[in-house]
């Protein structure tokens, strides 16, 4: 398996060519793959660390994450992805597992909320997730809210 070089950043310290290669792959994975129209720039971003795992100096895995009460009351994280042809080896597994260590590095044992697409319920489980309440509609797209300790 190729390795995965990891970095966080803050959103000002996103150069311009990574906010512009970032918004590009949430717009594949989430607008044009998922067929959902949405506004993926919510404003969002100025509070949040940017996680992204590049292969050949190209983001192949990126995350968000967020301290509690920047988007939910809990410590958040989300429009995690993996390119489309990188799927399937395990990437999405790393994600999630760098994403839960740079937020226990920077904010110590927080509560964490996610909405999770309700189809990912047992990748998340296996990351100690654990889903709590009904499903929903977000974007049109079936969510289950999942917690972690």
């Amino acid at each position: 398996m190729e390795k995965i070089s990891w970095n966080n950043k803050l959103w000002n310290e996103l150069s311009r060519e990574e906010i512009e290669e970032l918004f590009i792959l949430r717009a594949k994975v989430f607008v044009v793959e998922q067929n959902c129209a949405y506004l993926d720039i919510d404003y969002h971003d100025q509070k949040a660390i940017h996680i992204l795992g590049r292969i050949n100096n190209k983001i192949i895995t990126y995350s968000r994450a967020f301290n509690d009460g920047d988007f939910y009351k809990e410590a958040s994280f989300g429009r995690a992805l993996v390119v489309k042809k990188m799927r399937g080896k395990g990437f999405g597994n790393q994600l999630i597992t760098e994403t839960l260590r740079v937020m226990e590095e920077k904010w110590k044992n927080k509560k964490i909320k996610i909405s999770a697409q309700a189809h990912l319920s047992l990748f998340y489980q296996n990351h100690g997730f654990k889903p709590k309440g009904e499903q929903y509609l977000e974007d049109g797209i079936p969510h289950v809210a999942m917690y972690k300790n």
